[in-house]
């Protein structure tokens, strides 16, 4: 569990010996990506390989969506994957983003004409649309006068049967506006003001009431985007606009202090709640900036696991209770971290608290960067903790999942918060290797560290001329109280902060001044958030883990297919994977660095079986290519066979299932219906975590794959009802069973089987159900394809 020591943010000023001065600042600001640029390290290593995989990209492939839904002839055929299966053209806004993130970083003059060039193929898509509009979403004409209309069919994922065509808009939205703020492209802004005017115009005869039912859907950032663009232009409609478009069902929670997130889609809430910041910090509005930092505060400290990460099949799973994380292969999704990335800056700007900082280092370091393959590039989805499991990797010419989109981005801007400033005062947050032009004031910095290899850094200013100033360096949680030292040219600073705090040197500083930085780092041992007992090692910010080995890494480089972003390799059994044995956290005292090898621990026999012994802990970030450890079960040598064998007995059960199951559906879950080419009319979607469900008064519909063509029955699960219910199952739009529950006071949700006919024994089988009288077909939680 990443935790906070502290609530508060703990700025102390000592006395006049110190050379402390106490002052009100003025809103404090990130720099530019312009004035920093990384020196060598992981982080320059992993920009490179980023650039990489960006200029690997065909622009003419992934802008095709545009072209299509424009009319205009195509240079090339669109990207696959999600790229052609509903999210057509979401990867396009995300490479302007990143385009303009990666020319800020590194000046790159090719990345500078490839954005130059999106733009304007952008520019003519608009003009040949003629009212304003650009996209890439399916169909998208037809769809957005069904919008303007008021007529809204949709909830959760999918909108007027369209898959979250809110969300894929919002991509090129932020593109275009990171295109002009960041990559300083003027075009990028005309075509944005223009895309604003045109969605205020289909939204506005909808009444409140509608933008909310429409705002059910995932929808990203959109009051953001808006809220930027009143920013920019100082026009009123547009915060008016970032306001009304403001998802009340998520905000209202929020207001009053209260977490209402267990079970919810967790990457479609974090953007809604930068906007809810940004409103915010435009508006002086403190009541949305307290439900921006409420959420802020739950996620990080009550639903993020070591490594910083949150959610696991995608959703928020209870805060008592981690055990689906720890079980499944689906774990914290990549994009959750780079919007709570996003969250934790800007509330950072707002007030700065170095407990954001403490949290946003610690992701940075552990999910972001262990993201990215190191050497071949490509991106990671999910981050499972199940024990001896692994991480898949996108292609460039293959997987276009929502995590390539914001993976394209992550690794272009990691210059973004090593500093910050006031109009006066320098903020050092991160120790990462760098130099810092500040042009406005005369100042170079140049920070030299091998960090964390190393738990040192030394600053180097260099100044046209003298100049007084405060230079906040942050006090890390991580290290001991009264360990961290500060030198300036040589000569020791007292330092009387706290850890989670910033250390206030104010001086008159000139160039060539030195300030040397120590740290210590030492290992930790940090539970789930639930207090399970299961632990993961930290040293100082970095999570370490173990290579288990490399066997059965089915699609470790992702293919084309739908579902690639996952892990589907055999789950090895939980009860099999190495134990801690202890009473207490003697154990700590058996982890021991290995010598010459930086960051790299020694676990000896504090493994149960023996065949373990010799597993080395190592930063997670530097683990690739294989199964893992990050959180280890502890028990105590009394209950060890007890425990071992009640996870046996769980663990047969879920495997046998698993063995048994050719295809499945979780009805209401977003990536398994569109996997499975939902379709439907006057649908709903309810339920918790791990019992999600939808329903229908008209229709819905799946595909089913059955590849091996052996599958024998169709397992369902149905919840019960109060009411007698009557409708229709078909296969192939052919009647295969007339359904009829009667009333059962009981909510618990019930199994049926039906055998499969030979006749429907194909490779891709549509299950269809078919209401009756306009009646609910009730709640339908899963459905199981099954072989014997």
């Amino acid at each position: 569990m990443f935790l906070r020591t502290t609530l508060s943010f703990l700025l102390l000023f000592g006395s006049c010996t110190n050379n402390f001065a106490q002052e009100v600042n003025t809103k404090l600001q990130s720099f530019p990506l312009q004035a920093v640029r990384l020196k060598a390290g992981s982080f320059l290593n992993a920009q490179e390989v980023d650039l990489k995989y960006i200029l690997a990209l065909n622009p003419d492939r992934l802008l095709a969506p545009y072209l299509i839904d424009a009319g205009l002839p195509l240079k090339a055929e669109r990207y696959g994957n999600w790229e052609n299966s509903g999210l057509d053209g979401h990867i396009g806004g995300h490479y302007l983003s990143a385009l303009a993130l990666m020319y800020a970083s590194t000046d790159n003059v090719e990345v500078k004409k490839r954005l130059e060039y999106m733009v304007s193929e952008l520019a003519k898509c608009q003009q040949k649309n003629g009212d304003g509009y650009v996209g890439g979403i399916p169909q998208g004409k037809v769809f957005w006068s069904r919008i303007a209309k008021g007529d809204l069919d949709g909830s959760g994922f999918g909108l007027n049967n369209t898959w979250v065509p809110l969300y894929n808009i919002h991509k090129l939205f932020a593109g275009l506006d990171d295109a002009y703020r960041i990559g300083g492209n003027k075009q990028a802004l005309s075509i944005l003001v223009k895309l604003a005017d045109w969605f205020a115009v289909t939204i506005q005869n909808l009444n409140d009431e509608q933008i909310q039912k429409m705002l059910r859907t995932e929808h990203g950032g959109m009051n953001e985007v808006f809220a930027n663009l009143y920013e920019i232009t100082h026009e009123n409609k547009y915060l008016a606009i970032a306001q009304k478009i403001s998802h009340r069902a998520i905000l209202d929670p929020l207001l009053a202090q209260k977490d209402a997130l267990t079970g919810l889609h967790a990457n479609t809430q974090i953007p809604k709640v930068i906007g809810f910041q940004k409103i915010a910090d435009l508006t002086q509005n403190q009541d949305w900036a307290n439900a921006a930092n409420f959420f802020w505060e739950n996620v990080s400290t009550k639903r993020s696991v070591s490594f910083g990460g949150n959610s696991f099949r995608e959703h928020f799973n209870p805060v008592n209770d981690f055990t689906p994380m720890l079980e499944s292969n689906q774990g914290p999704e990549t994009c959750n971290s780079y919007n709570m990335l996003k969250l934790t800056k800007a509330l950072f700007l707002s007030e700065p608290k170095a407990n954001y900082i403490d949290f946003f280092e610690r992701t940075l370091f552990n999910h972001i960067l262990s993201s990215q393959h190191p050497t071949k590039g490509g991106f990671v989805y999910f981050t499972p903790i199940r024990p001896r499991h692994y991480r898949v990797y996108s292609q460039p010419q293959e997987g276009f999942w929502c995590c390539v989109g914001s993976g394209i981005e992550n690794h272009g801007k990691y210059g973004e918060m090593i500093y910050a400033h006031t109009d006066k005062d320098l903020y050092v947050n991160l120790f990462m290797a760098s130099t810092l032009n500040w042009k406005e004031k005369g100042l170079t910095l140049t920070q030299n560290t091998q960090f964390p290899n190393a738990s040192n850094s030394e600053i180097t200013l260099k100044l046209t001329q003298p100049q007084t100033f405060t230079l906040y360096v942050r006090y890390p949680k991580w290290v001991k109280e009264k360990a961290f030292q500060v030198k300036v040219n040589g000569k020791t600073f007292e330092v009387n902060e706290k850890p989670s705090s910033f250390i206030a040197i104010n001086r008159t500083w000139k160039s060539g001044d030195k300030v040397s930085l120590n740290f210590p780092m030492e290992t930790t041992v940090e539970t789930l958030p639930d207090g399970s007992p299961w632990v993961s090692f930290v040293h100082g910010p970095i999570v370490l883990a173990a290579k288990t080995d490399t066997t059965d890494l089915k699609g470790l480089f992702a293919d084309n297919s739908r579902m690639g972003h996952e892990a589907s390799g055999k789950l090895y059994p939980l009860d099999e994977a190495p134990i801690l044995v202890s009473n207490s956290k003697e154990f700590l005292s058996k982890i021991q660095p290995i010598k010459n090898q930086p960051l790299a621990f020694s676990m000896g026999d504090a493994l149960y079986p023996t065949k373990y012994h010799s597993l080395t802990l190592i930063p997670f970030y530097e683990l690739h290519d294989a199964r893992y450890m990050l959180y280890f079960p502890v028990m105590n040598q009394e209950k060890l066979a007890s425990k071992i064998q009640e996870m046996k007995e769980k663990e047969q059960v879920k495997l046998a299932l698993e063995q048994q199951t050719v295809d499945q559906i979780a009805l209401g879950e977003q990536q398994p219906e569109a996997d499975h080419h939902f379709q439907g009319n006057q649908s709903n979607v309810g339920g918790e975590l791990g019992a999600f469900w939808r329903s229908t008064t008209d229709w819905i519909s799946y595909d089913l794959r059955n590849n091996e063509q052996n599958a024998q029955k169709i397992r369902i699960t149905f919840g019960n009802e109060n009411r007698v219910r009557d409708f229709d199952i078909l296969l192939d739009n052919q009647l295969f069973k007339s359904v009829q529950f009667e009333a059962v006071k009981s909510r618990k949700p019930f199994e049926v089987d039906y055998e499969l006919p030979a006749e429907w024994n194909k490779k891709l089988i549509n299950i269809k159900f078919v209401a009756k009288n306009k009646q609910s077909t009730g709640a339908i939680y899963s459905i199981r394809l099954m072989k014997k």
